[in-house]
């Protein structure tokens, strides 16, 4: 039951409605030394990876290709049990307010605990790390087999609290593991394809999720998430990455400081605090926009927030396939804008024309520039710290994500209120445009 990995829908980067913008998904390090293959690559495999395109960087890569299968399998568990525990809880408890406990649990530690997870990340071997996670993870979710009524609805905050704790250090250290699996040069290609993976894991759980808890109820969907995250930490302890400078004994302020101080990393967190708050405004209204402005029901909802995983996945395959590649600041920054460009076409047109089809054709269409920008903000992030800060620049992105999303679920219950849904979903898109161009003009062509 760990947060999956926000798929992504408006902003890159938010959790929320399952749109991560491209924002959650990057931190990383300042220009890294040049990255050699792992002493066990073949000549055969090496010539691949020169290949370029997706067959370079996923398919002659054992290591590569074992991260992306780990996190599919381990993040479909995630979106079968997310999708199969909320039903199940309100099903137990008819109660709303029980379910967004649940979530509010589950998310908090990524806004208290990400900076001290990425830390720990630079600290201690990164596989090993995640190993470890993943089987404290299935573990910690057995208790969910004794839930039957709602006198042990406190069990499930239990599982989400811990869950949550633990999860917090998954995106840094893999992450900042990447880097070690595949040549500097392959780095936005890799980073495409792996950040699709959790889109295609949307896809797939949230089917998974409710079938199973129909027909064999919460416990079905519990040893699903159980095997997924015992099948991935099989695949994570086979990986072989190249060693590393660890990271000094530091407090995790220290650390912060210093990568603040760096004018590749500063972009990149006033990028997660833009794109962060604009993912908590979708958050809140996404519901509004398709009942209120759309007219559609609880099953167009579902339809809406899951369509633009497509074009996410179709985004990913064309980064990583196209031919020469693109910098990582052209992905992020002109991704960027023709996302909020495509966000601010599907929050005005129903002021014409309030037919459902369009919106879910558009936010598709939105679905491909926040691929692209999600591969450049991760590239990016990877190449603006030090190695051995890597982990901790990924803790420091996400935590300033989650907490600004927090602020856009407030902004967005007064600000909805007071001008209106679409108008403040406007403001999210017109801050999307503002990030982007943010970055063309703020980050340096010669820290790419």
């Amino acid at each position: 039951m760990t947060d999956p990995e926000p798929p992504a829908a408006e902003t890159p980067g938010a959790d929320a409605p399952d749109r991560k913008t491209p924002a959650a998904a990057a931190s990383a390090p300042h220009t890294p030394a040049p990255h050699t293959p792992a002493p066990h690559t073949t000549d055969a495999d090496s010539g691949v990876r020169r290949a370029g395109g997706i067959r370079g960087s996923l398919l002659g890569n054992r290591d590569y290709r074992r991260l992306v299968v780990a996190g599919l399998v381990s993040q479909t568990g995630d979106w079968a049990i997310s999708t199969g525990l909320a039903f199940h809880v309100y099903q137990l408890t008819g109660s709303t307010l029980s379910t967004a406990t649940m979530l509010l649990i589950s998310r908090l530690p990524d806004v208290l605990l990400s900076p001290f997870a990425g830390t720990l990340a630079d600290r201690v071997d990164r596989r090993r790390l995640l190993v470890v996670a993943d089987l404290l993870l299935a573990v910690g979710l057995l208790p969910l087999l004794a839930v039957r009524e709602p006198a042990h609805l406190w069990i499930v905050y239990a599982v989400a609290l811990w869950t949550g704790v633990i999860s917090t250090v998954l995106f840094p250290a893999q992450r900042a593991l990447l880097p070690q699996l595949v040549p500097d040069a392959q780095l936005v290609r890799a980073n495409a394809l792996h950040g699709q993976s959790g889109q295609a894991a949307r896809l797939l759980g949230a089917v998974v999720g409710g079938v199973a808890v129909e027909a064999g109820g919460l416990g079905a969907v519990v040893w699903i998430d159980v095997t997924s995250f015992l099948l991935s930490a099989l695949l994570l302890a086979r990986l072989r990455p190249t060693e590393r400078a660890r990271a000094a004994t530091a407090d995790a302020r220290g650390s912060w400081r210093g990568l603040l101080r760096n004018m590749g990393v500063r972009p990149l967190v006033a990028y997660m605090v833009i794109t962060g708050t604009g993912e908590g405004i979708f958050a809140t209204l996404a519901a509004p926009f398709v009942a209120d402005v759309l007219g559609g029901d609880g099953d167009a909802y579902g339809l809406f927030l899951s369509v633009q995983a497509v074009g996410g996945i179709a985004g990913g395959l064309a980064v990583a396939a196209w031919p020469g590649g693109a910098s990582p600041r052209s992905l992020l920054g002109w991704g960027t804008v023709v996302f909020g460009l495509a966000d601010l076409a599907l929050f005005t047109y129903p002021l014409a024309w309030p037919a459902l089809w369009p919106a879910l054709v558009l936010i598709a269409v939105a679905g491909v520039p926040a691929a692209a920008a999600m591969a450049g903000l991760t590239t990016l992030a990877q190449r603006a710290a030090q190695e051995h800060r890597r982990g901790a620049l990924f803790g420091l992105l996400v935590s300033a994500q989650a907490a600004t999303s927090l602020l856009g679920l407030a902004l967005a219950g007064v600000l909805g209120d007071r001008i209106g849904v679409v108008a403040t979903l406007c403001v999210h898109a017109g801050g999307l445009m503002f990030a982007g161009l943010m970055s063309l003009l703020v980050i340096r062509k010669d820290r790419l």
